[in-house]
């Protein structure tokens, strides 16, 4: 019998009593060939194993060798290492909540090619048994599945078993957005407060919050009636920056505080800079809201920290998300109406533009999205649009028209 050429598996039987089987599936990153090795008690065995190993080389989807990773540290490793530098930091940081405190105690000891769907499932049941909302075990769901993913694409996993576990059930609460009557009265209730464009802004143009304040007077064309997004703002993160302790808690409170974040930063995604048009409307109190922001740089004086942000602190300074979000609650109250989030005002928007018929293309572009799913999510069928379809219902069938030209419109068909 001939030589078996160089990279064909072998079954042999060997001293010890056992039956072996190696297997080339590949090359090492040192450029030597990846030779795996079989065992079992019998040679039928043995065989069935030396197939299964070929197969998954052939398909591609031989685990990579190297250290035998468990959920803990592959999840450690991917979250600094893989995910923080090219993700957001607000994403960063749900990450790191999702992984360190809810994942990493779940699942963490697990060996992650052992990491089997089940376990992930009784996981997300048990947070949601001790408190954690729906929403939360979601979120751990998705960070895990992510990471897992990627554990997939470099080989250190066949299949990724978060993609198999049932994801927790969210609640399918409809937002409801305010109808044009109720903006009618928050915009009213603005214009006797500070920064009243802002809620303008919101409220006409659908903008996120990071991009309502990431604004600057530069973004802004008043001659030509034009406004485009470019960036969005942070959330601000401090660090202490004191020779000597100051006694703060915090570091955002630390007189000589050291800011860990930009003030801004790109878009969401490549669709979200965007120029759009804005109404006369807006435009005269933009105009007003200039001449407004004017009269406070001159009472600043030396204070006045110039930043060109359309919407600014009394000294000049790009406004606190969070300062904006109590802001907002404010006005709710100030104007008479039910709570809501802030973000309700952007589903507001996006369900004007349905009740105007304004066309989906356009409508993508105004709002920033990537595609048009997200019309789904965001334009609601309020009284208002279900009584303007039934307008049009109406009219197109009981029109006193004859448009078939067969002298029956209008009258009922006999059955």
């Amino acid at each position: 019998m001939g030589r078996k050429p160089d990279g064909a598996s072998s079954i042999y039987k060997g001293s010890d009593g056992y039956w072996h089987g190696r297997v080339t599936v590949g090359v090492r990153d040192d450029g030597r060939p990846d030779r795996r090795h079989v065992q079992a008690t019998t040679e039928r065995e043995v065989i069935r194993k030396v197939r299964e190993l070929e197969r998954n080389r052939d398909s591609g989807t031989v685990r990579k060798p190297g250290q035998r990773w468990t959920v803990e540290k592959w999840l450690t490793h991917w979250v600094e290492n893989i995910a923080a530098p090219v993700v957001r930091d607000n994403t960063i940081a749900g990450y790191r909540v999702a992984v360190n405190r809810h994942l990493i105690p779940g699942v963490g000891g697990h060996r992650l090619d052992r990491l089997e769907p089940e376990h992930l499932e009784k996981l997300y049941a048990r947070m949601i048994r001790t408190g954690s909302a729906p929403a939360t075990a979601h979120q751990a769901h998705r960070t895990i599945r992510a990471a897992l993913n990627e554990a997939v694409r470099r080989g250190h996993l066949i299949k990724n078993p978060a993609a198999l576990a049932k994801a927790p059930r969210l609640s399918d609460d409809e937002v409801e957005p305010y109808s044009v009557g109720e903006v009618k009265r928050l915009l009213e209730a603005a214009a006797t407060r500070r920064n009243s464009a802002r809620w303008a802004v919101a409220l006409s143009l659908g903008l996120r919050q990071s991009e309502a304040l990431g604004l600057k007077w530069s973004d802004v064309d008043l001659m030509a009636g034009t406004l485009t997004v470019r960036r969005g703002r942070q959330r601000p993160r401090w660090r202490h920056g004191c020779a000597t302790p100051c006694g703060k808690k915090h570091g955002g409170h630390c007189p000589e505080r050291v800011a860990l974040r930009k003030d801004t930063t790109d878009t969401k995604s490549r669709a979200g800079r965007r120029t759009i048009g804005l109404p006369d409307e807006l435009v005269s109190l933009l105009h007003k809201h200039r001449e407004e922001q004017a009269v406070e740089r001159e009472t600043a004086a030396q204070l006045w920290r110039e930043g060109d942000w359309l919407f600014a602190t009394p000294t000049g300074d790009p406004v606190n998300p969070r300062t904006d979000y109590t802001e907002w609650k404010r006005l709710l109250v100030h104007a008479g109406l039910r709570d809501g989030r802030l973000h309700d005002a952007r589903h507001t928007a996006a369900t004007v533009l349905l009740l105007l018929g304004v066309p989906e293309r356009a409508v993508i572009g105004i709002m920033g999205w990537s595609n048009g799913s997200m019309a789904l999510r965001y334009q609601h069928i309020t009284a208002q649009v279900r009584r303007d379809i039934a307008k049009r219902v109406g009219g197109l069938l009981w029109s006193a028209d004859d448009n078939d030209g067969d002298g029956t419109a209008g009258v009922p068909a006999r059955t």
